[in-house]
């Protein structure tokens, strides 16, 4: 009897660990995460809005933001609202990165197929990185 209260009490005790790495912390990650991003926005900023409504934040108030969706095209959104920000400098940092991945998987490709036509496999590696970008 005792021993299979143990057990017991050892699964349940294994299953909240289990939701709680699993669940529970990730949440609580991404919400701390969200509440930072969202201190952090300023006028200039590109946003994305929880609709897929795409703009730059002219004014941040207290509760809510003002973007320039178009030339003329102005919505006020709750800060809640907004899914992520754009950066400025994440745009110019995508095609280094773009190119990185296709020298790693040059590299990869050469450590394969030996070190004859590397030229070719460098190119071949960066059109297929290319054609994932473009999609």
């Amino acid at each position: 009897m005792q021993g299979q209260m143990t057990t017991t009490i050892i699964t349940f005790v294994l299953i909240i660990l289990i939701f709680y790495f699993l669940i529970i912390r990730p949440q609580k990650k991404r919400d701390k995460e969200t509440k930072v991003m969202l201190a952090a926005m300023k006028k200039g900023d590109r946003v994305v809005t929880i609709g897929g409504i795409h703009g730059t934040i002219i004014t941040v108030k207290d509760q809510t933001v003002v973007v320039k969706v178009d030339d003329s095209a102005r919505i006020e959104f709750s800060k809640s609202a907004i899914s992520t920000v754009v950066n400025k400098d994440a745009a110019k940092t995508a095609p280094k990165k773009v190119e990185a991945k296709a020298e790693e998987k040059a590299a990869e490709k050469v450590a394969d197929n030996g070190e004859a036509g590397s030229i070719g496999v460098k190119e071949e590696a960066a059109a297929e990185s290319t054609e994932k970008k473009d999609e």
